[in-house]
């Protein structure tokens, strides 16, 4: 992990991506302090702490989660008792996500499927699921908020349904920095479970509208205006390839196959083509954006589908 200044009293944690669940945070270290996410585990999120504290900085009294999915939320125990912010819709999926022993106990496994295991071995060794006590969000807002930093001011942004259907980003408008969570995955292939390419799109327009001189993404390197660009350009083709497929009755994995990544399959793990694959023709066949996808069916057909799309 690398505690890195990125404006004046404004830090990012950042932890290159290694496949599932390694994904960044960031500080505002201005009067009472803001984190912008938590991690995996307690153990890293101390570790971000710890780095903080040794740049000079008080640990921060708030907290926001940008959305649900465990690897930005798994440290917020350290937060119990301070003010924890969410949106409304991601502190409801929190309290309906998968168990910290439920996923130890797949990590542990030796008989689970070939997506299960490939998922298991980018956390095996890496995170300590023993000690977390899922903490959940006290603050919820259902709109745009504004959070006062001593002199200066965080804007936070509902963008969801994006990534999530509680994306919030977090605008420090003085500074011109976007913490941007999962909204943004750099040099990643991003993957999302619900909501629709239309509302993803209208997210990452939203924050090129703001033209911020750097963006923290939820995973990957730092990035600034170009790395929503190239996302939102992913998206666009990624709906129109998916598209064409499903007009001519193309399985997902068939469609895997059909489809060109050009630039993209230089990203890492370009084998989550197929949960954005079903993600579009849930949408194409007109289901609700809400509709659970096949998690460890699309898991299976990503490893099915690797060698073709890694070449």
């Amino acid at each position: 992990m690398e505690l890195r200044e990125i404006a004046p009293h404004v830090f990012a944690a950042l932890v290159p991506d290694r496949g599932w669940s390694w994904s960044n945070a960031g500080f505002v270290a201005r009067g009472d302090g803001l984190m912008v996410d938590t991690f995996m585990d307690v153990r890293r999120t101390r570790e971000a702490l710890g780095l903080l504290a040794d740049a000079g900085a008080a640990k921060p009294a708030r907290l926001v989660n940008t959305h649900h999915n465990v690897d930005h939320c798994w440290g917020n125990q350290l937060f119990r008792g301070a003010e924890i912010i969410a949106h409304r819709r991601a502190a409801e999926a929190m309290a309906k996500d998968m168990r910290p022993e439920l996923l130890a106990a797949l990590v542990d496994a030796k008989d689970a499927s070939p997506g299960l295991a490939w998922f298991a071995n980018d956390l095996r060794g890496h995170f300590d699921f023993s000690e977390i006590e899922v903490t959940l969000p006290n603050h919820l807002i259902d709109g745009d908020v504004e959070l006062e930093l001593g002199a200066t001011h965080a804007r936070l942004l509902s963008v969801g349904p994006a990534h999530t259907a509680g994306d919030v980003i977090v605008h420090l408008p003085e500074d011109d920095v976007v913490f941007a969570g999962d909204v943004i995955f750099r040099n990643c292939t991003p993957l999302g479970w619900e909501g629709t390419f239309a509302g993803w799109i209208a997210a990452l327009e939203r924050i090129l509208a703001l033209a911020p001189a750097v963006i923290v993404p939820g995973h990957g390197p730092l990035c600034g205006p170009e790395g929503a660009r190239e996302l939102r350009d992913y998206f666009v083709y990624v709906k129109a390839e998916a598209r064409s497929c499903h007009e001519r009755g193309l399985s997902l994995e068939d469609a895997a196959a059909a489809i060109e990544l050009g630039p993209y399959a230089r990203w890492n793990q370009p084998e989550r083509l197929v949960f954005n694959l079903a993600r579009a023709y849930r949408e194409l066949e007109g289901r609700s954006p809400d509709e659970p996808l096949p998690a460890t069916e699309l898991l299976d057909l990503a490893v099915k589908v690797r060698p073709r799309l890694r070449r």
